[in-house]
């Protein structure tokens, strides 16, 4: 019996689509046995929600910090870093030598190879979103035995950057699109037949919109009533006081919006709830408006309008972190924001090709689900 591992071990929700679908479409097969690792009921929480029945053919174990010492540390560290996060691997290395391989969504897992020694066990990369961010593309992803990635983009990207073998790599596809509906959602303040608006910011400060402009932008569609906003960040923005960025180093402090906001009627606030993460908003939205989240492309699935914030006065052109800004206008000023969308509407025939090449160039999209895809290749991988 192959015994594989889907390790689910984050402060929040968002990678979970990226993985789960494979892990449930491996359970169909025989001879195969599945194990979800949780470290907190909140992601326990979301698998079942994606789940439902389809859970009953897998197990599901929770971890934990075992330790007397790495509870200690963790309690005095996780309000400012994930110190809990890197505790569960060391306290559980017993656990994890018991499977012939172990599937994560995130590279902090590379510790079980290169501290704590753990050989024998293949780690598998499903990388979580397609974006374009440097640190997507370092050179921790040469050290996976496998990478299973989206569409040529990233795998060019990987090879040229990264330094990975393009043998250990497969594209498969993106999981999470198995999980779309058929229809796009619609939620209540739509209700009123005004074009929505998706504000996506990204959590790093020395990427982010929000530390900059974010208020400014909400002030802006507070006042209005030409649009709809729908205020839904990346997950991780919200869930500390101060966001720290190692691979630049930058700090940033977070400030919830003001209530006023929550409560106007053309304005849904979301600083963290599942469809944040389950691409309702990204298709519920008419326009989108952002600066460097991956979300971008599961928004332009189907093209529409764009607005890109440069907070940073970045070198963007012609710079692979920021291919997304081809997709529409890019701007370095809130001010007068609500122009800045009519004005970006109005210009959308110019980028709609683009948009279509660059959702071409990320996304390899078949017939054959991505989850089954990305099985296949797995266990392609073990058999070698």
């Amino acid at each position: 019996m192959v015994q594989i591992c889907f390790l689910f071990n984050h402060d929040q929700t968002h990678q979970i689509a990226h993985s789960l679908p494979i892990a449930l479409a491996l359970a169909q097969d025989t001879g195969v046995q599945v194990t979800l690792a949780v470290t907190h009921p909140g992601l326990e929480e979301e698998i079942r929600r994606i789940a439902g029945d389809s859970l009953g053919q897998v197990a599901l174990v929770h971890l934990g910090v075992l330790r007397p010492w790495s509870r200690l540390v963790s309690a005095a560290l996780d309000p400012l870093l994930p110190a809990r996060r890197l505790a569960v691997y060391r306290d559980n290395l017993d656990f994890f030598r018991r499977f012939d391989a172990i599937v994560v969504s995130e590279k902090s897992s590379l510790l079980l190879k290169t501290r704590y020694g753990l050989s024998g066990v293949k780690l598998i990369h499903t990388r979580h979103g397609a974006g374009d961010r440097a640190i997507g593309f370092n050179r921790e992803s040469a050290r996976f035995d496998l990478v299973l990635v989206a569409g040529p983009k990233i795998r060019d990207r990987l090879i040229r950057d990264a330094g990975v073998a393009p043998e250990k790599i497969a594209i498969v596809g993106y999981s999470k699109f198995d999980l779309l509906p058929e229809t796009p959602p619609r939620f209540p303040l739509q209700k009123n037949g005004l074009p929505t608006v998706l504000y996506n910011p990204h959590p790093s400060p020395h990427l982010s919109s929000w530390y900059k402009m974010g208020e400014a932008v909400l002030e802006q569609f507070y006042r209005t009533r030409r649009y709809n906003l729908i205020f839904a960040p990346h997950v991780m923005l919200f869930q500390r006081k101060i966001n720290f960025t190692i691979d630049t180093l930058a700090m940033g402090r977070v400030r919830r919006p003001a209530q006023r906001y929550f409560d106007a009627p053309n304005m849904l606030i979301d600083l963290g709830s599942h469809y944040s993460v389950d691409m309702s908003y990204t298709q519920a939205a008419d326009i989108y408006l952002g600066d460097v989240s991956s979300q971008i492309y599961e928004f332009l699935i189907r093209p529409r309008p764009c607005l890109f914030l440069d907070a940073h006065a970045a070198r963007w052109q012609g710079n692979a972190d920021y291919k997304h800004w081809q997709a529409g206008p890019v701007t370095r000023s809130a001010d007068d924001i609500i122009t800045q969308i009519d004005a970006a509407v109005a210009s959308h025939a110019e980028y709609l090709s683009t948009q279509q090449a660059l959702v071409s160039d990320t996304f390899d999209l078949r017939p054959t689900p991505s989850s089954r895809r990305a099985a296949d290749a797995i266990l392609a991988a073990l058999q070698s």
